[in-house]
């Protein structure tokens, strides 16, 4: 099948490939990959043998699960460079995400992954809306944040004019909006909002922007910030999804024409959803921890990395004939879990409670303390309306949907903490002050 009115980069026919010979490519890449990370990678070597597994025990998807997760901890141990599985000579990029103890993640790339990180990157943003020949404001950060550049790799193989302007800088952000007139952005969901916020106050209307497509990610969000997001700024949104330890921002995407859970790339990376206590596989539709593959990555495969991110698959058609599963939103992540008097809270719980609730905007902060021998939930929200009768129609809504006590403080509009074009943190933990 070809499609000669689109860009070689984009590979339609991988992404409608009937599913047999889609699970078959699965099968042979995992195999090839398991091959490649026993032979040149002696931390991976050592696991497969302490399990009693080589790569000829793969003989079906279902024997994946068999073999060893690979978590944060797997890449701090190697660090910095000791899970690449080609020599250094060959390596072209670094990126690093934040690590514990001082030490950062760092993620290596050859000629082939960057080729690869361009050709999912531009599908996503193809999916997203933008087309050959349109102009990309990028305000994900550049550097060792694989937001930036690899936002940046995709849109120009994709053939759109890229701006490169990176996070932060509010003001200068809407005067490129303003003069260059892009169709497309790109950044964190709250930080579109605070484009927005800044929009207003210099008596910009979304009529006035030249924009029509909104790349989020890096960041949970929920389907009101998407319809505020659209409304405020214009534009139709869809969520972007990634991860550098897998590739960076690009595993996934939505598809504009239905927003109904974003495509990913299987092509190049197998999913799974498992039970976050006990590793098990789930069923399709059921919540668990997303487990990605980076099934024909050549310089740092990882085989069955636990993202800690909480979503599920989707089943179902879909209205766009890939084959392609969708994962839903997510939904927090396993490290979030809040265990509050014994009961789980995930953030994104409580920001579902306040979307039923129109005049809560989606500025919120959960603020944990501790009472003696009792952990306090506090959330606080950005509203207009500083009403007693407000803070407890939430505090009730919470108690009936997710479970749990918990004290809402009304803030006034502006107060709370804003994305400056990074990660936004909701959760303030202060268990361990006094």
């Amino acid at each position: 099948m070809t499609h000669p009115d689109l860009p070689d980069v984009l590979r339609p026919e991988r992404e409608a490939l009937p599913l047999p010979e889609l699970r078959a490519l699965q099968l042979a890449q995992l195999r090839d990959m398991l091959g490649r990370l026993h032979e040149r990678v002696p931390a991976s070597r050592a696991r497969f043998e302490a399990a009693g597994l080589t790569p000829n025990d793969l003989k079906n998807l279902e024997d994946l699960q068999r073999f060893p997760f690979t978590r944060k901890a797997d890449l701090t141990a190697a660090y910095p460079l000791g899970l690449t599985a080609v020599p250094r000579k060959q390596l072209r990029r670094i990126h690093a995400s934040s690590g514990t103890g001082g030490k950062p993640t760092v993620v290596a790339y050859d000629a082939h992954d960057l080729d690869i990180f361009a050709e999912v990157v531009a599908r996503s943003l193809y999916a997203a809306g933008a087309r050959p020949g349109m102009t990309f404001h990028n305000a994900y950060g550049y550097g060792l944040f694989t937001g930036g550049l690899g936002l940046h790799g995709g849109a120009e193989r994709l053939g759109l004019c890229t701006v490169p302007v990176s996070g932060g800088g509010t003001e200068r952000q809407l005067a490129l909006i303003d003069d260059l007139q892009p169709e497309v952005i790109a950044c964190t969901p709250s930080y579109a909002l605070v484009l927005a916020d800044a929009m207003e106050k210099r008596g910009l209307k979304p009529e006035d922007l030249s924009l029509r497509y909104a790349v989020l990610g890096a960041e949970p969000w929920s389907d009101k910030t998407r319809h505020e997001v659209e409304a405020r700024l214009g534009v139709k949104a869809t969520n972007i999804y990634g991860l550098s330890e897998i590739i960076g921002p690009g595993v996934s995407n939505e598809d504009a024409r239905e927003q109904q859970g974003s495509y990913i790339w299987e092509d190049h990376f197998y999913p799974e959803i498992v039970d976050p206590g006990t590793g098990e596989p789930v069923a399709d539709g059921d919540w668990g921890v997303l487990v990605l593959s980076s099934m024909t990555r050549s310089a740092l495969p990882i085989l069955r990395y636990w993202t800690g991110d909480i979503t599920r698959l989707l089943p179902g058609e879909n209205r766009t004939g890939r084959t392609l599963r969708r994962m839903d939103i997510i939904r927090g992540r396993s490290d979030d879990l809040v265990i509050l008097r014994g009961v789980n809270v995930y953030p994104t719980q409580l920001e579902a409670v306040l979307t039923r609730l129109g005049q809560v905007s989606p500025h919120y902060e959960v603020v944990l303390t501790r009472t003696g021998l009792m952990d306090e939930l506090t959330l606080r929200v950005e509203t207009p309306e500083q009403s007693a009768a407000l803070g407890e129609e939430i505090e009730r809504l919470v108690k009936v949907q997710v479970g749990v006590t918990i004290r809402c403080e009304l803030c006034e509009s502006g107060t709370l903490p804003r994305s400056e074009g990074g990660k936004l943190r909701r959760v303030r933990d202060l268990r361990g002050e006094r």
